[in-house]
Order: C-alpha cells, then structure tokens, then sequence
C-alpha cells in the first residue's frame, strides 16, 4: 500500500520511500564532479605508483597488489579524453567492486557522500544518440552543481583487460 486513503487522510508506505534513497561518493576529476553508488566502494587509496601492462588500453594505468590481490587502475581523465592525469599527494584511487572483478579509479580527490533520493536523478539528454553517456546513471544537482553519476561496469570494458586473478594465482 503505497498511497492510499483511509477515512479521508493519505497515508504513505515509508518501507518503499527508503528503497528509493541511495547513497554515493562524489569526487573530482578537473573541476567536474562524478559519483559512484557507495555499494560498490571497497576501499579509498592515496596515490601509489602502479606497475604496466603491455598492450592495455590507454587509460589503464596498470595494477597495484592489494593484500594479495591485483588491482588494475583506470585513469578516469584519460578515460574521458581529457588528456592523461600526473598523480600527485593530492590523487586518489577509488577500490570498486564489479561482480567478481575489483578495479581502482584514479581521481584528482574524493568530495562528500551524497545521499540521493532516486526520484532527483534525471535523465542523461541525448543518451540515445550518444553510446558514451551508456556509463551514466543520471544526473543530480547538488549545491548548484551538476553531478554526473556513473556506473564503472559500463564505464570501463573489463574484458579487454588480462584476467588479472589467474595471473596471480
């Protein structure tokens, strides 16, 4: 029962209402701000250097070893074509968690926590005629700014980069 009328007063299944309200960590790359769902954040780094891989995507900076676990990281700049990030102190790498897979984002900083309630995400405009906004979400306006909320799994074509897991083993 989610609106319903009973002796004349409206009441509101708040069960429902909470489903709809996610949360997500916002971060900078230049000066646009972007978010992934907190759900999928396993863990935030300060910048570490990262070994190459021949052969990988351009905006793959390479791996990291994570207790034990091997870890590409993704230039989001690059990814972006905005030209290639110079990590600092300052830069951040975002742990995700994609299904089974585990990836770094590597960001100029991490901004806030952003709790959205689902129904102030609009859409992306011409999503359908451009195939590169697939990685968006939406959009949300937070202090009168845009963010743009991605969802790394579409951002980031994991299947072109080496099993990393079996390589480890």
């Amino acid at each position: 029962m989610t609106n319903q009328e009973t002796n004349g007063q409206e009441t509101h299944d708040t069960s429902s209402q909470k489903g709809d309200i996610k949360q997500y960590i916002s971060f900078n790359v230049g000066q646009e701000l972007y978010a992934v769902e907190i759900t999928t954040v396993r863990e935030i780094k300060g910048w570490i250097p990262t070994t190459s891989l021949p052969n990988s995507p351009d905006y793959m900076r390479g791996v990291i070893n994570m207790r034990g676990v091997i870890v590409p990281v993704f230039d989001l700049r690059t990814r972006f074509n905005r030209g290639h990030t110079e990590p600092g102190k300052s830069h951040v790498v975002i742990i995700v968690k994609l299904g089974e897979r585990t990836i770094g984002i590597l960001v100029d900083a991490v901004s806030d926590i952003l709790t959205i309630p689902q129904e102030d995400i609009l859409s992306v405009p011409d999503k359908d005629v451009n195939p590169e906004y697939a990685f968006m979400e939406g959009l949300v306006s937070v202090e009168d700014k845009m963010v743009a909320i991605i969802k790394p799994r579409m951002l980031f074509d994991i299947n072109l980069i080496p099993d990393l897991d079996a390589a480890a083993a």
